[in-house]
């Protein structure tokens, strides 16, 4: 064999190699194929046959017990509130004042029949947090605003006593309403902390609230100061209406200054959650345990909204859950149609 057909051989060998090793890699992965098809069909047998085992219905005849607690605040039952300041977003009158009001009663009482099914249920806590009425503290105000203050809170008192009456007409749960007067029903120009209640149109509507039901199933808690506290089985709750805590829109939101506002708070009285409103935001900064909520808004997006550089939200309100074992298990919010 000369040196060019020993050329031509070994290149003839070096291709069926080559060829050969290629045989070898699809026969390898064809193998490989051939087994995940293989253990797919099998899988798809063996699902074929459904195994089932038998749940039982479980009657606890002990069910567990837990508060409902309602977060009432910031209606602002009388404020003007149009579609074309808020772009298109909210409107407000007393016609959908109205309306909301009704819708946060019936939804607050079918929310809680629901929670009701799986643990016993027998008080609600409705927290008045104030800010029911606009007012014309602010001279815009007072040339906008549906209603005088006077009227407003009239007003104000019939929504809120119309849908105390539709709880004890609809349910057998007895109410504790702690109240707290806000800072736009006071009749002085600057808020007066040391007597709010002194200046305040909701301090007079809480105690005509008072006055009105005669009923064992109602308790009403009228703070004579800034704070409430409340008593759940082993828990204490703080009621605030919130002005007196500083927020300009900072980064982490309102409950920054909450938390910080809390903590010295604490030195004095110590409460696992605290509730607020006055910043038309809904937050839940708790744990089952501790924390602080800020309840929304009935009026919804406004021009207080625009100033305090609010993110959008919905009008909302608040309702969560106490249980006696647990704490702290549900939040959700009241929305409105």
């Amino acid at each position: 064999m000369n040196v060019k057909e020993r050329i031509a051989h070994e290149r003839m060998l070096l291709k069926v190699h080559k060829e050969l090793k290629t045989l070898k890699q699809n026969l390898k992965h064809s193998h490989a194929e051939n087994e995940r098809l293989a253990r797919e069909i099998e899988a798809k047998n063996k699902l074929k046959k459904v195994n089932t085992f038998t749940i039982t219905p479980h009657h606890d005849s002990g069910k567990g017990e837990a508060v409902a607690v309602w977060l009432a605040s910031d209606f602002h039952v009388e404020e003007r509130v149009t579609l074309a300041q808020t772009n298109g977003l909210n409107e407000y009158n007393l016609d959908i004042s109205k309306a909301r009001a009704e819708q946060y009663f019936r939804k607050a009482v079918r929310l809680t029949q629901l929670f009701g099914r799986d643990v016993e249920i027998k008080t609600v806590v409705l927290a008045l947090l104030g800010d029911f009425i606009t007012n014309d503290i602010h001279e815009q105000a007072a040339t906008t605003n549906y209603l005088p203050p006077t009227e407003a809170t009239l007003y104000a008192q019939s929504l809120i006593a119309s849908g105390i009456q539709f709880v004890l007409d609809n349910t057998d749960w007895n109410l504790v309403i702690p109240c707290i007067s806000g800072n736009h029903s006071r009749t002085s120009q600057f808020s007066m902390f040391g007597s709010e209640n002194g200046h305040s149109l909701e301090y007079m509507m809480y105690r005509s609230l008072e006055s009105h039901f005669k009923t064992p199933r109602v308790r009403f808690l009228i703070s004579e100061g800034a704070h409430q506290y409340v008593n759940v089985f082993d828990y204490t709750i703080r009621f605030i209406h919130g002005h007196d805590v500083k927020f300009n829109g900072g980064v982490g939101g309102v409950l920054v200054p909450f938390n910080k506002a809390i903590a010295q708070w604490d030195k004095g009285r110590r409460a696992n959650f605290t509730c607020a409103g006055h910043f038309h935001q809904y937050y839940d900064g708790t744990n089952s345990k501790q924390g602080a909520v800020v309840n929304g808004s009935l009026v919804g997006y406004n021009s207080f909204a625009l100033s305090i550089k609010a993110s959008y939200e919905p009008p909302a309100q608040m309702l969560f859950l106490l249980d006696k074992k647990r704490g702290k298990t549900i939040t959700c919010p009241i929305l409105f149609d």
